[in-house]
């Protein structure tokens, strides 16, 4: 079987190389995203595997994957709105992500920053480069004494609210699916109970029509003055705009954000100081909020779990099989 991986990165090099030793396929590696202009490159292949955070919603693409006998377009990643699924079915492909390849990747991310926050480092810092090693006023509340709040319970909201049970806070969470299995670790409210009890709001949810700004001016007002936003989820589904506004006018105390609404512009890339957008130079300014480049998933056991379940759904469907991970 011939695969095609678009949008590799050199971290996940010795993984698709062992897994195509182990599994006697022929699987070849390109940067390029994939695109118009590029989904000629998959012509000859039995099967695609693509990750990137750029929109694939030119019909063109699917249309030309067709025709090239193609089958399927796995995903290897958690978020699938790049992808038109409407055109996918229209075209016979069978889109794949993988739900869950390392939740406690990004939820060891959140956690990490929230406690960066809540130990008032950002400020820390800002004094100590000026000379200021002082500590007045900058006292901070330990974190079995604090309510965590997710927004979204899967698979990455679960593991995160674990971490924090583990530590001893209060967690609370607002899903449409109540899942028993994480019962000893959060209670389930609705979201206005969340936004107003939470002294740490962590979303973990996917961006889809509904959840689009989900996070606004109405919904932050609601936080606590001296709660903290965490976002490893989607840039869309936070109003950045309101975001920053609801921070200049202390509404909440703080921010960690590993994705912005406008990121296809400068995340995973390297561009030069105009290019980048100015809500981002705006936030990384503040003292009280963290910005990290969609970076959350970036670790080995996440990386060598991506390749592998990506490329094992590649084999599942062009083989005439059903994946669990189908989307359409």
């Amino acid at each position: 079987m011939k695969i095609i991986m678009y949008s590799v990165l050199a971290e996940e090099k010795p993984y698709i190389e062992a897994w195509a030793q182990k599994n006697g396929h022929e699987v070849t590696q390109v940067t390029d995203d994939l695109t118009p202009e590029t989904v000629e490159l998959a012509q000859g292949y039995d099967g695609i595997d693509m990750q990137q955070t750029i929109p694939t919603k030119d019909p063109v693409i699917y249309q030309k994957l067709a025709s090239y006998g193609i089958k399927q377009i796995t995903a290897r990643m958690v978020g699938f709105e790049m992808l038109d699924l409407k055109l996918a079915t229209q075209y016979g492909l069978t889109v794949t992500n993988i739900p869950a390849y390392s939740p406690r990747a990004i939820a060891e991310l959140g956690l990490t920053q929230a406690m960066r926050l809540i130990r008032q480092l950002g400020y820390f810092d800002q004094r100590m480069d000026n000379g200021d090693f002082t500590w007045n006023g900058m006292i901070s509340r330990e974190i079995h004494d604090l309510t965590v709040g997710v927004i979204g319970a899967g698979h990455i909201g679960g593991a995160t609210a674990q971490i924090y049970t583990a530590l001893g806070a209060h967690v609370i969470a607002t899903d449409p699916v109540k899942n028993v299995e994480l019962a000893p670790y959060l209670e389930y409210v609705d979201l206005d109970t969340l936004l107003t009890t939470a002294d740490i709001v962590t979303i973990h949810t996917p961006l889809t029509d509904e959840t689009d700004s989900l996070i606004n001016a109405q919904t932050l007002k609601k936080m606590k003055s001296t709660a903290y936003f965490i976002n490893m989820a989607r840039g869309g589904l936070v109003d950045t705009q309101a975001l920053i506004a609801a921070l200049q006018q202390h509404e909440i105390a703080g921010a960690a954000l590993d994705t912005l609404a406008d990121e296809n512009l400068f995340f995973e890339h390297k561009v030069t100081p105009e290019q980048i957008p100015a809500d981002y130079k705006t936030l990384k300014a503040m003292p009280n909020v963290l910005v990290t480049p969609h970076s959350a998933f970036f670790t080995n056991t996440a990386i060598k779990n991506i390749v592998e379940i990506g490329l094992n759904d590649v084999v599942t469907i062009v083989s005439g099989n059903k994946s669990p991970n189908a989307l359409n």
